[in-house]
């Protein structure tokens, strides 16, 4: 199987529906002769023109509402917000519009649209362009919330959420653009709610979204040099979330590490920890570990902002930690 960069597996799931689908159109700042600031849409205006990839004024609130409207009149708009943090201008047209036209219309109307965007610190981007704000939207209904963790993921997801006929907001790692990973070259779709056993394990579970399953990923490897199975869980889609795979392989393991990159308060560690405490609290050896990003804003210094996010050796000491027996209570 080829390997492809997850730029490039997003280019291909939006260039395979748009050829699938000429309901299905783009849009967004910087979208046809830039292909955006990463690059990611490169190549796509040249094949479908600018009628179907539009660069659009730098007005968020402006062009994620015409998508909705777009959406509920027949279209499936792909709505490029450059970064997640931008999605604090949206929320009205997003949260309050596209979420609940479906429930307000009694199901006459829908909003199949896609809000793709990023997360992720690390990046030298400074406060305002460095949050994970994923756990936001997931906090409201009408919504689903995909977070690829490698390019596979991420063309599979992209090419069901395009598909699916309410408003889906996935969000892209930007340091993972560049990571490789093997790729089908013929069609495939994820499901969302089906979580992925990244690694199998028998010791603790991580349960890890986005580039925090790379994370936990070197993490295990750490953790078998001191004898620790950890079995990786990757939920793929935190909603729907797919309880199911993460309980039984908490049940399994007896411990569990929630790893996410947003902030750690009121976040995806939170319920996703609450819900393991709530179903599988019996099976439990240990208290259900969470670690998420510190709760401060992202530092620009390189030296500071590193400290902000798990690492596989934090990661790891934690793991080993409740294995070991050792009480610990999170930070």
């Amino acid at each position: 199987m080829r390997e492809i960069t997850l730029s490039k597996a997003v280019n291909e799931a939006i260039a395979e529906e748009m050829r699938r689908d000429d309901t299905v159109f783009l849009m967004g700042e910087d979208v046809a002769e830039a292909g955006t600031p990463f690059k990611v849409l490169s190549g796509l205006v040249e094949e479908f023109g600018t009628e179907r990839v539009i660069d659009t004024p730098i007005s968020e609130p402006g062009f994620v509402g015409m998508a909705v409207g777009a959406a509920m009149t027949g279209s499936r708009p792909i709505v490029d917000l450059m970064f997640g943090d931008f999605l604090f201008l949206v929320m009205d047209q997003l949260c309050n519009q596209a979420a609940k036209t479906s429930y307000m219309s009694g199901g006459k109307l829908n909003v199949p649209m896609v809000l793709r965007t990023n997360l992720g610190a690390t990046r030298r981007s400074a406060a305002q362009h460095s949050q994970s704000l994923h756990a936001l939207v997931a906090h409201i209904p009408g919504l689903k919330v995909a977070l690829p963790s490698s390019a596979f993921e991420a063309k599979g997801l992209m090419k069901t959420a395009i598909r699916d006929e309410n408003p889906v907001v996935i969000f892209e790692d930007k340091l993972m653009y560049n990571d490789k990973a093997p790729v089908p070259e013929e069609e495939f779709l994820l499901p969302f709610g089906q979580a992925n056993i990244v690694r199998q394990g028998r010791d603790v579970t991580l349960v890890a979204t986005s580039s925090m399953v790379q994370v936990c990923q070197k993490a295990a490897e750490l953790l078998e040099k001191d004898g620790i199975s950890a079995e990786i869980v990757d939920p793929r889609t935190i909603v729907p979330l797919d309880e199911d795979t993460i309980l039984d392989s908490v049940r399994k393991t007896s411990r569990a590490v929630v790893v996410d990159e947003g902030h750690q308060s009121f976040g995806v560690t939170a319920e996703i920890a609450s819900r393991i405490g709530e179903k599988a609290f019996y099976h439990l050896d240990a208290p259900v570990q969470r670690m998420g990003a510190m709760d401060v804003p992202v530092p620009f210094s390189p030296a500071l902002e590193d400290l902000t996010v798990p690492t596989p050796e934090a990661v790891a000491e934690r793991a080993g930690m409740i294995c070991r027996g050792e009480l610990v209570h999170a930070a």
